[in-house]
């Protein structure tokens, strides 16, 4: 696993051991990349459920200006901060030791650009972060959200939590929804 593109191109990355985080493949984080390369620059952006902090760290390589890494697992915050050093983006970044429906409120935040979510393939848990999305106040109609889930996630609850589907990129095994808040009349 490696940074795709940007200041950080070509360094390694590490990844925690087992089967509790799934590193997102390098040729779907450069599809995901060049789907919105013209938002990252300058961006806030949070990596949820962010295993090894490989997406954030693309993102602040591409140039986004600040991340956050929420994670829960002890030896993928390991692997965080270890890759945070390797690439040289300590001060870009923070690191959230802490269940992700937790940490939404200790992000304090004007607006948060791109939101990348990457919960276990469980429909429950991508619901309840997108419904706790849905009533943070940094999250605005200018809110990319991209999900990744399984193939056969029902994401048909959308908007009932203000929330609209804009665009879908399946793959194999797994695909990519980008999401926005619907826009109040």
């Amino acid at each position: 696993m490696r940074v795709i593109a940007g200041s950080a191109r070509r360094l390694k990355l590490v990844a925690p051991y087992g089967l509790d985080t799934r590193p997102t493949q390098d040729i779907i984080k450069e599809t995901l990349f060049n789907i919105i390369q013209a938002e990252v620059p300058g961006a806030v952006f949070l990596d949820l459920c962010a295993g090894s902090g490989a997406i954030g760290i693309e993102a602040l390589s591409r140039g986004a200006k600040k991340a956050y890494f929420v994670e829960n697992g002890r030896e993928a915050c390991a692997c965080i901060q270890k890759n945070l050093h390797t690439t040289h983006f300590e001060e870009e970044a923070i690191l959230l030791k802490q269940d992700v429906l937790s940490a939404l409120r200790h992000i304090h935040e004007k607006e948060a650009d791109i939101i990348y979510v990457d919960p276990p393939y469980e429909a429950q848990t991508v619901h309840d972060i997108l419904h706790a999305l849905a009533e943070e106040k940094y999250v605005t109609e200018n809110t990319l959200i991209i999900v990744e889930s399984s193939l056969d996630t029902d994401f048909s609850y959308l908007p009932q939590i203000g929330l609209q589907l804009v665009r879908e990129k399946d793959y194999k095994a797994n695909r990519h929804l980008f999401i926005r808040k619907v826009q109040k009349p």
